[in-house]
């Protein structure tokens, strides 16, 4: 089966079915409120309660504060900056300011045709042309009001960039280079990255591409070597330079410290409160017990997924799933979006994710882009057969596992290698040639042979069909072309790929032994699907009535991409734009 060149299109979930889900885990959508709340301790009232210290939240929080508004931060985990600390931080706002003066030549127009051909009819225009019209002003907002800057990830191609209005040199941003001296103490209480950046080196996302072909190109290696030298002039000038999600989350903490807005760390909501029929509170646990903290004029959820709660990920989601296989903060387990449907919000996109194949490495799964990518690899399903394009956008290939899982296999699916391919790439944080850890294929993660039949029997694959899929994949390798799945078609395709294999930089045979294959699961950056928001960031009921007071932002909300993915960011970026959307509009300065 062969992904299509345009995205998904899935249909946002059928809202009688989300109400049988609702039901079988225990919510209803009649407004409950918890037993005598308004009797709980008053931990504080306050404008606006933010939940969550995300990219959405912080964002929400810093807009409101700047708008005259008093505001706190409402955060269940110990350390501040959720999913978005742990991230590469890729941006994607078309038109702001930084791309404009970079020179990239985005217009309005190009950008609302782009949207439109990737979203389709999931999600509605007005909340497309809302997210398009605030991002750039959004950007421009954060940077005068933190310290973050950002760079343009030059050469990221949008995700489908022969669609109208795509951009082969990309539309995203990422945060420039921060002092976590500037945080003090507070940096302690940063949530960890997801991968740590080489010791003594500053690597922004753009580099990544670069560092891993830097045993056998020459810009890698001068990539390389100037990630050292930013580290060794950030360390003679004492600094602890900060990149990627661990700038990002940073730079809005220092943004909030600023407006004076506080974040409460260790502070779980355990419901939301209403009054006089508007959502007018947050009932959260603060030093091991309840209390009530009051909102005058709203309450913004921006408290992420639910990628770690594996109930809601069994009752919404296609199987195999899990909760081992996700990169997102481990505390994201749909609190706000419980709470928000127990007061009879309507649910939308629950059964998608941000997908990407990853690896189910001992310790946490390594979420897999530009290894599948590499010239010299393949994937194929449980009968040793290619199935995907495998350099297509990584929520595509996922897709592709569970369309084609039915009927033939692919979860795991396993990407295959030569030592060829190892003797030339970086592969996660092993340096070309190096071995892999043992505990890789003590769990099965890793295994390697000297022959395809060997390889085939230790992966439990037909070995003649892995032969005669390698093969063919040789003979199409060396032509440069994959009529089969049209890898290398697509400028997107290139990214991740070695500019020194000809004539498909995407495409290179497999010949030279011990052979290798690494277990690829259904792995994500965190949910999409949450609760309905309007181009206001207001959470609808059902019938599309706004439930007053409430307001939601981030992966706690319906995705504004729909089944789809626009490009490196699109995460983030609408994330941080409804955060800003929901304090402007409770501001009245929307």
């Amino acid at each position: 089966m062969t992904t299509s060149a345009h995205p998904s299109r899935r249909h946002v979930l059928a809202a009688g079915a989300a109400g049988t889900a609702a039901t079988a885990l225990g919510f209803t959508g009649a407004i409950q409120q918890p037993a005598r709340a308004a009797d709980l301790p008053l931990l504080g009232t306050y404008d606006v309660v933010v939940v969550g210290s995300g990219a959405a939240g912080m964002t929400a929080a810093l807009t409101a504060a700047r708008q005259g508004l008093s505001c706190v931060v409402l955060e269940k985990a110990p350390t501040f900056g959720g999913s978005a600390a742990r991230s590469g931080a890729g941006i994607w706002i078309p038109n702001n300011s930084v791309l404009l003066a970079a020179g990239v030549p985005d217009t309005p127009a190009k950008a609302a045709a782009y949207l439109s051909a990737v979203v389709g009819p999931d999600v509605p225009e007005d909340r497309q042309r809302a997210f398009l019209a605030h991002g750039p002003a959004m950007l421009s907002f954060v940077m005068a009001h933190s310290p973050l800057r950002f760079r343009w990830m030059e050469g990221y191609s949008d995700y489908y960039p022969e669609l109208p209005g795509g951009l082969p040199n990309g539309r995203s941003v990422e945060p420039d280079q921060l002092d976590g001296n500037l945080l003090g103490a507070e940096l302690a209480r940063l949530n960890p990255p997801y991968m740590d950046v080489p010791a003594g080196m500053v690597v922004f996302s753009a580099d990544y591409k670069w560092l891993a072909l830097a045993a056998v190109n020459a810009k890698g290696a001068a990539v390389a070597a100037q990630c050292l030298a930013r580290g060794t002039a950030a360390a003679l000038r004492g600094e602890k330079p900060l990149t990627m999600g661990q700038s990002l989350a940073a730079g809005l903490r220092l943004g909030l410290r600023s407006a004076g807005v506080p974040v409460w760390l260790g502070t779980p909501l355990t419901d939301l409160y209403v009054e006089d029929g508007a959502v007018s509170g947050a009932v959260v646990t603060r030093d091991g017990g309840p209390g009530l903290v009051r909102a005058r004029r709203g309450v913004i959820v921006g408290s992420g997924g639910f990628e770690h709660n594996a109930a809601m990920r069994a009752q919404y989601q296609r199987q195999p799933i899990g909760t081992d296989w996700t990169v997102g903060a481990k505390e994201n387990t749909g609190d706000g979006i419980r709470a928000g449907h127990r007061l009879g919000a309507a649910l939308g996109l629950m059964d998608d994710a941000w997908w990407g194949p990853a690896i189910p490495v001992p310790g946490q799964p390594y979420f897999c882009l530009a290894e599948r990518t590499l010239p010299g690899g393949l994937l194929v399903d449980a009968a040793g057969a290619r199935f995907v394009n495998e350099a297509a956008p990584y929520s595509d290939v996922v897709h592709t596992m569970y369309d084609v899982h039915d009927t033939s296999p692919a979860i795991p699916c396993w990407l295959v290698v030569d030592q060829h391919y190892r003797n030339r790439y970086l592969f996660k944080d092993v340096l070309p040639a190096l071995p892999f850890p043992a505990s890789w294929y003590d769990s099965g993660a890793a295994h390697k042979a000297w022959s395809l039949d060997a390889l085939a029997a230790s992966i439990g694959v037909p070995a003649t069909a892995l032969r005669t899929t390698v093969d063919r994949f040789n003979a199409q390798a060396l032509k440069g072309k994959d009529p089969d799945f049209h890898r290398g078609d697509s400028a997107y395709d290139h990214y991740y790929t070695d500019p020194s294999v000809l004539p498909n930089s995407c495409l290179a045979p497999l010949w030279l032994p011990p052979y290798h294959a690494f277990r690829i699961v259904p792995g994500d950056l965190g949910t999409k699907g949450g609760l309905l928001t309007d181009a206001r960031a207001r959470v609808l009921r059902e019938d599309g009535s706004v439930i007053r007071g409430l307001y939601a932002a981030g992966n706690a909300s319906a995705a504004v991409m729909g089944h789809s993915y626009a490009g490196a960011g699109s995460t983030i970026g609408p994330a941080m734009t409804f955060g800003y959307i929901a304090a402007k509009d409770i501001a009245g300065s929307l």
